[in-house]
């Protein structure tokens, strides 16, 4: 139900932009084009060699992943060219293996069902006790907003379930420290861990400089940065 009322809106969106331009039909006006079943593979240089000229795409096509019942695109081997001489890169980002943990190299996600990790990509896999996953390292550098609000509610439900269900509870395990144990764990660690009123000290400062920019918040992007900003005050 989530997922469709995501759907729809994506859709509502579109449509939207489409019959704005359909009545605001002028020569002048630049236009975006959404290709989709599309996969980039290679840019190809421009005949001088100085810019980008083409980009090659293969066309792709839906296809059920066998596991989970969801659709995929995969590569049909037929390729075509689209001239441009600029290129904007909007996902840059690939998920990296974790230690001892399976992971799918080709989609850059960890196996898992619902946000519960698997012990591998196989049929025969079984669930990791303990073990969850949860945005892109879950499902892949896919979606909107919207779709990572889909993607947490799905594996905190699925955390929820086990719970309701007593498989985190172990009589003969440790007593549960909670929040003071993990603290005592970062500490016996040397941790360089940032506290919630570090993290409000870097909320403030992103928004007051984005406010010099007339923007909602500039980002810090430097690690050291961060720590900077989080001990302020």
């Amino acid at each position: 139900m989530r997922n469709s009322r995501i759907k729809r809106r994506v859709y509502e969106l579109l449509s939207k932009a489409a019959t704005v331009h359909q009545e605001n039909n002028d020569n002048d006006r630049k236009e975006l084009h959404f290709v989709f079943f599309r996969k980039p593979t290679k840019f190809l240089p421009s005949e001088d060699g100085s810019t980008v000229g083409a980009m090659e795409l293969e066309k792709t096509l839906l296809k059920d992943d066998g596991a989970t019942g969801k659709q995929v695109a995969v590569g049909t081997g037929e390729f075509e060219e689209l001239k441009c001489g600029i290129v904007l890169k909007s996902i840059g980002y690939k998920s990296l293996p974790i230690e001892g943990l399976s992971f799918d190299k080709y989609r850059g996600v960890v196996p898992n069902l619902r946000g519960r990790v698997l012990s591998s990509e196989s049929e025969t896999a079984t669930v990791e006790p303990g073990l969850y996953v949860v945005g892109w390292l879950k499902r892949g550098p896919t979606g909107i907003v919207a779709t990572n609000l889909h993607c947490a509610e799905e594996t905190v439900d699925s955390i929820l379930e086990d719970d309701r269900k007593g498989l985190f509870t172990d009589p003969s395990g440790p007593k549960r420290q909670g929040r003071r144990g993990l603290l005592e764990i970062l500490e016996q660690k040397n941790a360089r861990y940032v506290p919630f009123d570090g993290w409000e000290k870097i909320d403030t400062k992103e928004k007051a400089d984005g406010e010099l920019k007339n923007k909602p918040r500039e980002k810090i992007t430097r690690w050291n940065e961060l720590l900077e900003a989080a001990r302020e005050g």
